[in-house]
């Protein structure tokens, strides 16, 4: 079995990560061929997506049981407001459309359910069982940006977007939250380490399913 629970919790999902690193809409990042539609719809509902986001963190930090990690996760509750509206107010309007008008377009169906499923169990279940919820936001985007990062990109809008995430800024934030999670996993249950493998590999397979969905520019069927 794999020393830290963060290892533990990565084998089990190494198979969505390769699929993320080879979909199109990740490839088409730093190859400069992703249309700026499909960027322009990702953008969007990951605005919407960062505001659900953004309280399913602030349950985290409410459930937390140390006041170190309480501050953690509401500072990064607060970053990921910012985070909504800075960066994305910045790349919206290079591509056209303005924070305002972002928030009347409405939520994919690829959202919705991942931010529903963020909030269910952020909710109704532990503290190990949110933070290894929200864990694959943090960890897949630092995983995509790093690997991103060398090769950068022909569009400067993607550029950016790849600087970011895989800047050394935001790699000490996700370490930070590794670090909690392997302290959890230390004193977790077999049951609830069980739970935690569950609802980190169910957000990694929507983190997929968001990227797959902004490839589409998905919208309701009916």
């Amino acid at each position: 079995m794999a020393d830290r629970t963060r290892d533990l919790l990565w084998s089990d999902v190494t198979g969505i990560h390769d699929a993320i690193l080879g979909h199109p809409f990740v490839t088409g990042l730093t190859d400069g061929t992703l249309p700026h539609d499909a960027f322009r719809h990702y953008i969007v509902q990951d605005a919407h997506y960062l505001r659900g986001y953004a309280r399913a963190l602030a349950v985290c930090a409410a459930k937390s049981p140390g006041e170190d990690e309480l501050a953690m996760f509401a500072e990064h509750a607060g970053g990921a407001i910012a985070a909504e509206q800075e960066l994305h107010g910045d790349l919206l309007d290079g591509l056209g459309l303005t924070s305002e008008q972002a928030r009347t377009l409405p939520v994919a169906p690829a959202t919705q359910a991942y931010v529903s499923y963020l909030l269910a169990t952020a909710h109704s279940g532990s503290y190990a069982e949110a933070v290894a919820a929200v864990l694959p936001c943090y960890w897949i985007y630092a995983k995509v940006g790093e690997h991103l990062l060398d090769g950068g990109s022909p569009d400067p809008l993607y550029r950016r977007w790849i600087e970011m995430y895989g800047g050394d800024e935001y790699q000490g934030v996700v370490e930070a939250v590794l670090d909690a999670t392997d302290r959890i996993g230390a004193v977790a249950s077999e049951r609830e380490l069980g739970l935690m493998r569950e609802h980190f590999t169910t957000t990694s397979r929507y983190e997929w399913m968001f990227w797959d969905a902004a490839h589409r520019t998905e919208g309701w069927p009916i």
